[in-house]
């Protein structure tokens, strides 16, 4: 395998805005004990068709006062108008928020007017003709492929229309096989895809949840994984064991081969996340180089 283009390593923390007043709480607390390895962001999601978009707004603004790390607003196109999208890129210059994930976003179970944006390319080159460079763009790949994707050549010729239109970077879908994630980074290069393209790491606490989230996204748990974790059945203790060596292992085979970084899934969770950054070694100092 051919190496990316030397970029410095992004480490990167992923939640998702609360629903109770609890549940932020819990947010927080999760993002401090986060922010202590200083990653080079958190981002925050965006619900199917924009459910969740105050939340966002409002999780966006609670860990920015709590921690002194930089946040990534996810934005998603599905459901939303350009006026809509247009008052929240000025609601985060106002807020000197200069780093965002763009998606197509879910499309809720239901919903017949998708809005204006059909896809994440729209959104990027909306985003780009409203705002020129100011934002720092990141955006989504499928080392596996993208569940409804025509084929896999159609899914890495949309990936690099991405970066065409303006898209600085990538986050992956998360997966537990590293020879995909390789393979898929050869074949970017092979294409002319240059940018970093940061793996997604997924923490393996309860198995039923991540199969079920699995089959949702369609990231494959290779079989062997499956079976083991089958094989705990109620023990939590150990399926949390099995997965921290699982993914700390996955870690280390990305590192060395020379992935760009990695960006967990943490769950609004700190400590199987930092259980596995403590297995890795990572250093603060490493943590702390930013892209932009």
């Amino acid at each position: 395998m051919e190496s990316q283009k030397i970029y410095p390593l992004a480490f990167s923390f992923e939640c998702f805005p609360a629903k109770t007043a609890v549940e932020n709480t819990k947010l927080i607390e999760s993002c401090k004990a986060l922010s202590t390895v200083n990653p080079c962001f958190f981002s925050v999601t965006y619900g199917a068709g924009g459910s969740t978009r105050e939340r966002t707004l409002e999780a966006v603004g609670g860990i920015r006062e709590a921690t002194s790390i930089e946040v990534a607003p996810h934005i998603a196109g599905i459901g939303a108008s350009r006026d809509q999208i247009r008052a929240l890129l000025d609601h985060y210059r106002q807020q000197n928020i200069r780093h965002i994930v763009v998606l197509r976003g879910d499309i809720p179970s239901g919903l017949r007017d998708y809005g204006e944006f059909n896809y994440a390319c729209d959104l990027i080159k909306f985003i780009r003709d409203e705002s020129g460079d100011y934002f720092f763009i990141e955006v989504a790949a499928y080392p596996e492929i993208h569940p409804q994707a025509k084929s896999a050549e159609a899914d890495l010729q949309n990936l690099k229309l991405k970066f065409e239109l303006g898209a600085d970077a990538a986050l992956t879908q998360y997966f537990y096989n590293p020879d995909a994630f390789f393979r898929f980074i050869d074949e970017c290069e092979k294409i002319g895809i240059d940018q970093p393209i940061v793996p997604g790491i997924m923490p393996i606490t309860h198995y039923h949840q991540l199969a079920r989230f699995s089959d949702m996204c369609g990231a494959e748990i290779p079989r062997w994984i499956r079976r083991r974790l089958e094989g705990y059945g109620d023990d939590t203790a150990s399926i949390r064991a099995f997965g921290e060596e699982v993914v700390t292992n996955l870690c280390e085979q990305l590192l060395q081969g020379g992935a760009a970084g990695l960006h967990f899934y943490t769950m609004n969770r700190a400590a199987a996340t930092l259980a596995i950054w403590n297995n890795l070694g990572l250093s603060i100092d490493k943590a702390s180089r930013a892209r932009r």
